[in-house]
């Protein structure tokens, strides 16, 4: 039978010889591509699965718990009635993406993570019908209150982790896939060599460009992914040819930006957490200066101090307006400084014997740019820590100046002042950014405030000296309203 073929081979022309030698390279060959092909699609195809839902779990869990728990306190504080909030309809999305991420996912860990969500999203209804009757029934402010605290916001956040549980399994099983798909195109390469040696007839170019062709491809990508693990999120792969393989670098490609996308996501949400527990502690108003300052408008009035009375209650209803100052985060030096006045006022009448001051502030600076309440918490420091730790009268002045493209305000006062150690300690607090000692919490929400908005170079310094005082400096940037 072989000798038969091999007549039948001899008989034959060179062009149909030519022609049979192309079928005997090329069917082993077209085989290989075949398999090559059909691996890169499914690794394709799975990678846009991961990637799909890797997406759907990110739109849940960067959005879903700040709009939940802001939608959840308007309806306990009866800002929007039940039927006006869009509580439910937040349940009803969410469920949606955690059903839809059911249908993406095929791996027992992810499905565990989901069904955790799928509880936690159980228990928020749960919490969120217990507040409906708690507002049906009347006067359970409270009880809603400590629900949306201790049991709404908890949940909420661990859906959030849990969705970052997921969307990390997905971004290690898109890792996983790479690996094997690289594994998978290599042995697919020495195959390829082993059939092009035994074949005998691969011509030198053969030789050359159909590994090349692919093995250029598939090195960039390593090569790319190589330098993504190491942290360098601006490789991008440049493959212009390979159909699926550049399909693979295309899909690495969005890989990549859909990381860089979240990770800077990330980055802004903790900025502005930062941000929003910042201006809690602005918006929080010593509830103590209100009373205290209440009951001496009552003394005076008792007394028939009425123009004293006037005074205060201006005093006070200026101190009031520019800590609202509806909602801005900036405000001009200008009315920083009437801020503060109003605060020495109201404490002047209560300290009348141990306080005096003086704001000598240049004109020319007062429409420069600083953070509202700024000045007011320094001065508030300076007279309790500082003044009335002291025996006799004491003197606050604030003072400013444009300097070198700078703005220097200083708070000064004659009052007891900082041992050496004292003032290590809490230079050391603000400048490591630790607030836990209760009486640094005025001096490190300015310092922080300043340094979030203008930047790190930018922020509070103390000097102090025991017994003589203490002056505190603060640093801006030369930007006007």
């Amino acid at each position: 039978m072989i000798s038969k073929m091999r007549e039948i081979y001899r008989d034959l022309d060179i062009a149909n010889k030519i022609r049979i030698s192309y079928i005997a390279v090329l069917v082993p060959m077209m085989a290989l591509v075949i398999v090559c092909v059909i691996n890169l699609y499914l690794g394709n195809r799975r990678y846009k699965d991961m990637i799909e839902s890797a997406v759907v779990a990110s739109s849940f869990s960067l959005d879903f718990k700040d709009d939940f728990d802001y939608e959840t306190y308007l309806l306990i504080v009866e800002n929007k009635t039940i039927e006006e909030s869009s509580i439910y309809k937040l349940l009803d999305d969410a469920n949606g993406i955690v059903d839809k991420l059911f249908e993406l996912t095929d791996s027992e860990t992810d499905i565990a993570i989901l069904e955790s969500a799928r509880q936690y999203l159980d228990n928020l209804q749960k919490y969120i019908e217990r507040i409906e009757l708690n507002l049906a029934t009347g006067n359970r402010y409270d009880e809603n209150l400590l629900i949306w605290e201790n049991d709404v916001q908890i949940v909420t956040s661990l859906i959030s982790e849990t969705l970052n549980e997921y969307i990390f399994n997905e971004i290690r099983d898109i890792q996983e896939t790479r690996e094997q798909v690289e594994h998978n195109s290599l042995m697919i390469i020495r195959i390829t060599v082993v059939v092009a040696v035994i074949l005998l007839v691969v011509t030198i170019i053969f030789s050359v460009v159909i590994p090349r062709s692919i093995l250029r491809p598939i090195y960039e990508i390593r090569d790319v992914t190589r330098e993504v693990a190491g942290g360098n999120m601006s490789m991008r792969t440049h493959i212009e040819y390979g159909g699926e393989v550049r399909d693979l670098g295309e899909s690495l490609n969005r890989m990549i930006d859909k990381i860089e996308e979240l990770l800077d996501t990330v980055t802004l949400e903790q900025i502005r957490l930062r941000h929003a527990e910042l201006e809690l502690l602005q918006a929080q108003i010593n509830p103590h200066f209100l009373y205290n300052t209440l009951d001496t408008i009552v003394w005076l009035a008792e007394t028939g101090d009425q123009e004293r009375v006037v005074s205060m209650v201006g005093s006070l209803s200026n101190f009031f307006r520019t800590s609202l100052n509806q909602g801005k985060d900036n405000i001009s030096i200008g009315e920083e400084l009437r801020h503060a006045r109003s605060y020495l006022e109201i404490q002047q009448v209560r300290y009348q014997d141990i306080l005096s001051y003086e704001i000598d502030v240049p004109e020319e600076i007062t429409d420069r740019i600083i953070p509202k309440i700024t000045i007011q918490p320094l001065v508030e420091n300076a007279l309790y820590h500082g003044i009335k730790n002291k025996r006799g009268m004491g003197h606050i002045r604030i003072t400013g100046e444009a300097k070198d493209g700078e703005i220097l305000l200083r708070v000064s006062d004659d009052g007891i002042g900082m041992t050496a150690e004292r003032l290590d300690t809490v230079r050391e607090s603000i400048a490591h950014q630790d607030p836990d000692r209760g009486d640094l919490y005025g001096l490190y929400n300015v310092n922080e405030r300043i340094r979030l908005r203008a930047g790190d170079g930018y922020g509070i310094s103390l000097d102090s000296a025991y017994g003589e005082g203490t002056v505190v400096t603060i640093t801006l940037p030369d930007k006007t309203v």
